[in-house]
């Protein structure tokens, strides 16, 4: 991990609410891998006086690479950036997700955020001709997906966080990654879990995992801030996550 960095070298309005930055950024970050993230800062006196905050840093995860040195991110429409502007990054944070060798089917869950921390393994997933489906959930449902590859199965789930065929799909995954918003994150994936333990009676180990993304204050493990309670044990999610397995995770 170290600080460089980065400039805006293109902006591309991907559907009514959101856009994507292609970020031209040092070399170093050209093996970053689906999972890790970047603590961002704008360099610009102006949007710092205006919008300071004292994390400082915004957590994002990159969505795609198009070259050694392009990074894809999709931020808000209603964000307002423009071609040119300098970053500050650090990076990466985090550890990649970990996928079974024999992984044939991926089930992706995002509740009450954007898939955007789970897009960037999409493409190496397909090229490995993995079947892909992805559930949005609460307001996740949102989130337009006309921009996604056509191979992957979008659901959209009710209100009680199910949908058709649920039993036939968590049989049919080899595993589960749920993206949940900052701030209630755990109450959420604990949401999730009460519902595949109701149609899946034996979840086991490397299953389905939860993808954190709570602000960072440091992103290098000194703080603590960002500490959670595992069975015998605890992690940090900037040095051991996002991902963690929920059947070790203590959600309560």
């Amino acid at each position: 991990m170290k600080e460089s960095q980065a400039y805006i070298e293109r902006i591309t309005r991907v559907n009514r609410d959101f856009q994507r930055l292609d970020l031209a950024v040092d070399k170093s970050l050209s093996s970053l891998r689906a999972g890790q993230a970047l603590l961002v800062r704008r360099i610009d006196k102006d949007y710092e006086a205006e919008q300071w905050d004292p994390y400082l840093r915004e957590l994002w995860f990159p969505v795609d690479i198009h070259a050694s040195n392009i990074l894809v991110i999709e931020q808000p429409a209603r964000s307002h950036f423009t071609p040119g502007q300098l970053l500050s990054i650090i990076g990466p944070v985090g550890q990649p997700f970990r996928f079974r060798q024999k992984l044939r089917s991926i089930l992706l869950i995002a509740y009450h955020t954007t898939p955007a921390a789970l897009l960037m393994m999409l493409a190496p997933l397909l090229e490995r001709e993995v079947g892909i489906t992805l559930v949005l959930m609460g307001t996740a449902r949102d989130y337009e997906t006309g921009h996604l590859p056509g191979e992957i199965e979008i659901i959209q789930a009710d209100d009680d966080l199910s949908w058709s065929d649920m039993v036939m799909t968590l049989g049919w995954a080899d595993q589960v990654f749920v993206a949940v918003g900052p701030g209630d994150e755990l109450e959420h994936l604990g949401d999730i879990m009460r519902v595949i333990r109701r149609r899946r009676n034996n979840i086991p180990a490397n299953y389905v995992f939860g993808v954190l993304q709570r602000r960072l204050p440091c992103g290098v493990g000194a703080c603590h801030a960002c500490m959670l309670n595992l069975r015998g044990t605890q992690k940090l999610q900037c040095v051991d996550g996002p991902a963690f397995d929920l059947t070790t995770l203590r959600l309560n």
